[in-house]
């Protein structure tokens, strides 16, 4: 793909739009009800969204808008301040772009504490927001993650990293390097993985080997917007609980989807945000991990058919 430079006017090339620099992907028909997804990270992108499940969330009635933040996966090379102000004003600008008086918000993961604060600065915007396997609270999750690790290390009799764990409760819990210690271990064991994929979701995954798009981002992580994000928002301390019950007052639709496989957050943690949103708001899946879209992918999308009607 030839490398496109905007500077004050906007550029359609095919499905892409560049609109101040930032690409944009979409998937259906524009007069269809639209979704906005908003992918993980911090340093990481939409590709295994939109390679597995963007089409077929058009080919079932939406008009899907997906994007890598600005600083991020295709965007990487595009200034950025890495802050949410800066997210929020490309959010809006696309809400500008495509004339959308209202959308619903996907958010996976780090994507989802963004559309939850964007949803309770712009209401007005959201039809829904969907939370899809997204941390409520962050230290929540690390010591989530460490007190998983530590019990499966336990088992193992596993010194070595039981080490690296009794160092790790001893960082400082708000600093980056306790944030990517915990997440390393998370991905060493396998807290990101379903151990019993159905069908569907093991073909979905076999793409990720011969998808050159796949091959290229899935499991490319940046390093520069985990840093500035943490330098200017101070993510890894974030609770987004608060956030949630100023959108439960104002009579905002929000719901959740999380796999009883993902190892980042307990059972206790799904309770909480049960008790905030409502039992039938939440569906907690059995068979899948983090990546809700592709471990139970016709569960998702009939989810999301389900609580946009």
């Amino acid at each position: 793909m030839n490398k496109i430079i905007v500077v004050l006017f906007l550029t359609l090339f095919g499905n892409k739009v560049f609109a101040q620099e930032l690409e944009i992907q979409t998937f259906g028909n524009k007069n269809d009800k639209a979704l906005i997804f908003l992918h993980g990270g911090p340093g990481y992108n939409s590709v295994p969204f939109e390679q597995t499940t963007a089409n077929e969330l058009a080919n079932n009635g939406f008009f899907v808008i997906s994007y890598d933040r600005r600083g991020e996966g295709r965007n990487e090379n595009l200034k950025a301040e890495y802050t949410f102000t800066q997210t929020f004003e490309d959010l809006n600008q696309i809400f500008q772009k495509y004339n959308l008086k209202k959308a619903t918000l996907i958010g996976h993961s780090f994507g989802g504490i963004i559309g939850t604060m964007f949803t309770d600065k712009y209401s007005d915007k959201i039809d829904n927001l969907i939370l899809v396997s997204v941390p409520i609270s962050m230290p929540q999750t690390f010591e989530n993650i460490i007190a998983s690790s530590k019990e499966i290390y336990t088992k193992k009799d596993d010194k070595v990293n039981l080490n690296y764990i009794n160092m790790l409760q001893n960082m400082d819990s708000t600093s980056l390097e306790y944030a990517t210690y915990s997440f390393m271990h998370a991905m060493s064991n396998g807290f990101y993985s379903t151990k019993n994929p159905n069908q569907k979701a093991i073909e979905l995954y076999q793409k990720f080997k011969t998808d050159t798009l796949l091959q290229k981002y899935a499991s490319k992580n940046e390093y520069l917007a985990p840093q500035k994000f943490w330098e200017n928002e101070h993510y890894t301390s974030l609770s987004i609980k608060i956030n949630l019950e100023n959108l439960k007052n104002k009579k905002v639709s929000v719901y959740g989807i999380y796999g009883k496989e993902d190892g980042l957050y307990s059972p206790e943690q799904i309770d909480s945000l049960v008790n905030i949103l409502g039992d039938e708001n939440v569906e907690y899946l059995e068979n899948s991990s983090h990546n809700v879209f592709i471990d139970r992918q016709n569960e998702f999308i009939d989810l999301v058919k389900k609580w946009t009607n």
